[in-house]
């Protein structure tokens, strides 16, 4: 497929194939070829694709009730908000349907919890290279100036800090009276596969303790299982005030989430905060058994072992090699950093049959379904090396 799409808004810079089908961790195109899927959709496709639970459960809801308002009590709703409560030790959830949904409501949320305290013009710290979406809120939370460019004038009310420095929150602690939380990624992943230091989000815990500021967490891509375990921060201990979810919640089916605890459960009222498709029958059935598959096939394990393995096999790969600044990420959510733009590897990996992502201009992001095998993360090391070898021997470094 190499003809252009003229009646669809050219915002992607689309690849010259459409894919038609999948089985597992790969996919084929409308001309047969096959791929080996270490994008998963963007850290959707949780159970890889046409899952033999899932599928059967989707077709049993979709004949049952798509969608309802919220007008109604909704049952799975219940069962997967109790769920996801179980899993983080929170207390209570909102559905939405995406991800940048969940980070609007998580900042209505902060902003609703300062007014209550009677704080007129309340404010959010942020992050360099956080990003939390397109919307004109979360883009103005984003820390990348190409993404908020053309859309000025940003929505005011956020204090943008570097990440891992705790001495510059504790700063602004001091020195800004209308900070009411600090809004942040476990680890970034449109921002390059920056993880938040353990201790520091430990540290960020106590701070916000302290302060009486919320604590949100932003696990939309490196949550549900991606990292080893059901939520990355999770690693430091520590449970946040209001963690936003989507992403891979709904194996491909769109859901999103706030889950909040005590201090942020009663902030919205209703009338405050709603949806039309959030929450929707199809998509909450989606939810719960991706979790219940989860669970039964041991997908946190596997995440974490076959992560382990492939980033192990891609560190010994390039050790030494000029070019490859640093192999980093936690489970199937790995990010190979290069010294130079590395886009034309997109087109590579594609010719040669695997699928992946470029994020940050210099970072080749791997982030597939948590069904990967150990066979299979040894053919996306065996397919993406050549080619990174290849280009780094041809395509000239950035000057520093």
């Amino acid at each position: 497929m190499t003809a252009s799409m003229p009646h669809v808004m050219n915002t992607y810079g689309r690849l010259p194939i459409a894919l038609s089908h999948g089985q597992g961790c790969r996919v084929w195109d409308t001309n047969g070829k096959q791929y080996l899927d270490g994008l998963g959709g963007i850290a959707v496709n949780t159970l890889g694709h046409a899952h033999p639970k899932l599928v059967p459960a989707l077709q049993d809801q979709v004949a049952k009730l798509i969608h309802c308002s919220n007008y109604y009590e909704n049952p799975l709703q219940e069962r997967l908000a109790a769920k996801l409560c179980e899993l983080s030790g929170l207390s209570a959830a909102f559905f939405c349907s995406t991800g940048l949904e969940a980070n609007e409501g998580a900042l209505k949320i902060a902003r609703k919890f300062g007014h209550d305290k009677g704080i007129a013009r309340p404010e959010v710290i942020v992050f360099e290279k956080a990003f939390h979406g397109r919307s004109i809120a979360t883009l103005s939370a984003t820390g990348n100036p190409k993404v908020q460019a053309g859309f000025e004038p940003l929505v005011e009310g956020f204090v943008r800090v570097p990440l891992n420095d705790i001495d510059t929150v504790r700063q602004i602690a001091d020195s800004n009276p209308n900070v009411v939380a600090v809004f942040l990624e476990t680890i970034q992943g449109e921002g390059g596969i920056h993880a938040a230091r353990w201790d520091y989000l430990r540290a960020l815990r106590t701070l916000c303790d302290e302060r009486d500021w919320l604590l949100m967490l932003d696990e939309v891509q490196c949550g549900i299982g991606r990292t080893g375990k059901w939520f990355a921060h999770q690693w430091a201990g520590i449970v946040p005030d209001v963690m936003p979810l989507a992403k891979g919640l709904g194996s491909g089916v769109p859901v999103g989430a706030i889950v909040v605890g005590d201090k942020a459960k009663n902030v919205l009222g209703p009338g405050n905060h709603g949806t039309t498709f959030g929450g929707n029958p199809l998509s909450m059935r989606a939810g719960i058994e991706t979790l219940e598959i989860m669970i039964a096939d041991g997908l946190l394990d596997n995440a974490a072992k076959v992560g382990a393995h492939l980033k192990a096999a891609l560190e010994r790969e390039f050790e030494g090699l000029p070019g490859v600044k640093e192999v980093r990420g936690a489970g199937l959510m790995l990010g190979i950093e290069l010294d130079r733009p590395c886009g034309a590897i997109l087109t590579r990996a594609m010719e040669a049959g695997l699928l992946l992502s470029v994020t940050a201009d210099s970072v080749i992001r791997l982030v597939p379904p948590l069904i990967l095998t150990i066979a299979e993360a040894d053919e996306i090391v065996a397919l993406l090396a050549p080619l990174i070898k290849t280009f780094l021997a041809e395509a000239p470094a950035t000057s520093p």
